[in-house]
Order: C-alpha cells, then structure tokens, then sequence
C-alpha cells in the first residue's frame, strides 16, 4: 500500500524535468547540447573519438587549439536558427584544427551535427552551400597533401562520403518533415471544405423548408383576411410558430458549428436539441398548417437512433415536404417511415401532374452553384451509408425514396 502511494509521487517527480524540458525553446535546448559537447570536447579519455582526416605530424595543445575546439562546438547553439552560419563556422574551425595537425578531440564531431542539421534546418540556398562546403573541403585536401600528409585520394574521398551521408540523413528529415506539413495542411484544408459544405446543407434544409412554409401560411393569410379574418388569425399564428422552429433549428446549427473540444455533457445536451425521427409529427403538422394535404404512417418500433442517422432521416422527409410544398401545392403528400431491424425506410410521394415538377432545382442534377436540395440530401444521407432516389412517378406526381442503416443507441 506505502509503495502504490509512493508511486504517483514519484512519476511526477521524475515526469517534472521532462516537462520542463519540452517546454525550452530550440536555442535553448541547442545551447546545452553545444555546452555539453564543448565541455566532452576536454576530456581524455574521450580524445579517440572524433573526425580527423590528413594525419599530420600532432603538435601540442595550445590556446589556439582551444580556441579552435570552441569554435567547432559552441555554433552549435544556433544550428537551427542559422544552419548555414553554423556550418560556416564549424567547417572553417575543423579545417584551421586538422591544417595545423593538433590533436583529435571529441568536440570534432560538432561537424557532423553542423552538416546534419544544415541539411535538416536550411531552406535557402541548399545547393549552393553545398557546393561551397564541397569546394571547401577539396581545397583543405589540397593543403593537407601539400603540408605532407599521407592520406590519399580513396581517404580523402571516404571521409567526404562520411560527411555528405549526414548532410543526406538531414535533407531526408526536412523532406519527410515538409511532406508531413503538407500532408496536415491538405488534411486541414479538406476538413474546412467539408464543414462548410455541411454548413452550407444544414442553412439550406432548415431556411428553406421554414422559409417556404412561412411564405405559403403568409400567402394564405392574406387571402382570407377579409372574407375569413379567423383564418387569417390562423395563419399568422402559423407562420410565427414556424419562425420560432426555424429560429431553434438555427441556434442548434449555430451550437454544433461552434463546437470544439466542449464537454461529453454539452455534447449530449445538443444531441437532444438534435431533429430526430420523433419530430417528424411536427413537421407532418407544419405542412399541414401551411395547406399541404398530408397522410403520415408510420410502421414498425421506433428506435432511437444515433444523432446522424436521426438527422438524416429527419431531412429526407422535410426536404421532401419542402419540395412538396413548392411545386405542388395542395396535392396530397403521403410520408411512410418503415422501422425495420436493419434499415429505416422513408418513402414520400406527392400526387399532381408530373410536368409541375419540370422547373424545380432539386429535380435536376446540381450545377457548379446550385442545386443543393435534393443534391445535398444524397450527399448526407451515403454519409450514413444509405441511399437515396428521386424522382417523377409514372402514374404522376414526384417520390423520394430512402433506405437508411439503423443504428439504435441505448436511451
């Protein structure tokens, strides 16, 4: 029990440094890895491990020597923030160290992490540098044979492989770096295009169809305020009634837009403010209200089901009572919804001449800028995995037929 206790105090206790750690900023965190390095760079037993190319006769350490070390160490602080200066610096001090053939030392292989991180860290100018550093090298060659060094070419021509593979190893980090960027940034863009589609679906189905009831309960109204001023009291009461649904539907719309990363109990609540299949009866009434003769059936247990499948049903029907409503006003309008173990069948069928239906948008397949009724609608309802059909029937009028997966959630 004591070490159960201990053991949560103790992660933390070590987690703290890491913490801290992370929270540095690149200069910093390169300063101590220069530092460290620049310290390892004087300690014996450390002296057999670093670059060394030309093999000079050696000669005493010096303050020059030191102060070469130094110079081939400390950049390293600014290997990120200015690659190019630090490789500048680090490859000229190497080059001064092995010309005048001091001791090999640890702080040589600042280097290799100077020609790592200019291939990983630079942006500009990339072949360029390279070319200079190459240059560079073949002259100290140069100099290192003419001050009698007894490498020869196949040596000189190794260690200038060994250092091209880091600046390699660094160009392939950068690559896999800048591809992930762009991979995110794509993914990015995808997301923000979705979402506005999916703003723009939800604007139309909610404004449309409210916006269409209201201008036919309005149209209504004023056709009976004289002869029928009770009707006509009806009808405004109707048409208030609808701004009020469509002014809930917005603010659900609004909410869910503005959603990120809120609670599991703010999500629930919008889930519950979400149209779903119980709702239906209020659109049926909504049409009804608005003059549209409308028979509702519905067969099977109702379930409930997950909020996108809710709501995809929900806006297969009142599209389709929207469409209904304006292009075949006063035909009857039957909706049947089907709950069966698997699927939710929706079936909506308008009666009337077919030919009244020739001028709606919805019918018609989508151009580069509209069509978002039905169009919409066969987009939202594959993203549950369902299908949709439209279109005129042969015996007249119009049907919008959809088969939607269910899934029932636990109430």
């Amino acid at each position: 029990m004591v070490m159960s206790r201990q053991a949560p105090w103790n992660r933390a206790l070590l987690r703290a440094p890491l913490d801290w750690w992370e929270e540095r900023d690149a200069f910093f965190k390169d300063g101590v890895l220069a530092l460290v390095l620049a310290l390892l760079a004087f300690v014996p037993t450390l002296s057999n491990i670093g670059g060394q190319i030309g093999d000079l006769p050696e000669r005493p350490a010096s303050v020059l020597s030191v102060g070469l070390v130094l110079a081939q160490t400390l950049p390293l602080a600014a290997r990120r923030r200015w690659p190019a200066g630090c490789l500048a610096v680090v490859a000229g001090a190497f080059a001064v160290y092995q010309a005048l053939g001091f001791a090999t030392t640890f702080g040589s292989l600042g280097l290799y992490l100077a020609l790592y991180s200019a291939g990983a860290h630079q942006v500009r100018v990339r072949r360029g540098l390279a070319s200079v550093v190459s240059a560079g090298y073949a002259v100290l060659a140069l100099v290192l044979d003419r001050l009698g060094s007894p490498q020869g070419i196949a040596d000189y021509l190794a260690f200038y492989l060994t250092l091209a593979a880091f600046w390699l190893v660094g160009s392939t980090v950068r690559i896999r770096r800048v591809e992930e960027a762009q991979r995110r940034r794509l993914a990015a863009e995808v997301a923000t295009a979705a979402e506005r589609a999916r703003i723009a679906r939800e604007l139309h189905d909610v404004v449309t169809h409210h916006v269409t009831a209201m201008v036919v309960q309005a149209d209504a109204a004023q056709f009976v305020l004289t002869s029928a001023p009770e009707k006509a009291g009806e009808g405004l009461a109707a048409v208030s009634d609808t701004g009020r649904r469509a002014l809930t539907e917005l603010r659900y719309l609004l909410g869910v837009s503005e959603a990120t990363g809120e609670s599991a109990s703010a999500d629930l609540a919008r889930a519950e403010r979400a149209p779903t299949l119980g709702r239906l009866g209020d659109l049926v009434e909504q049409a009804r209200r608005s003059g549209q003769p409308v028979e509702f059936n519905e067969q099977g247990e109702r379930r409930a089901q997950s909020v996108d499948v809710g709501l995809a049903a929900y806006r297969v029907v009142q599209e389709a009572l929207t469409n209904a409503m304006k292009y075949a006003a006063g035909q009857l309008t039957r909706v049947v919804v089907r709950h069966g173990e698997d699927r939710i069948e929706i079936e909506v069928t308008t009666d009337g001449p077919t030919a009244s239906w020739a001028s709606a948008p919805a019918v018609r397949e989508p151009g580069p800028g509209g069509g978002r009724g039905l169009a919409g609608l066969r987009a939202r309802v594959r993203m549950v995995d369902g299908e949709l059909e439209a279109g005129p029937r042969p015996e007249g009028g119009f049907g919008v037929r959809a088969s939607i997966p269910s899934k029932p959630v636990q109430e």
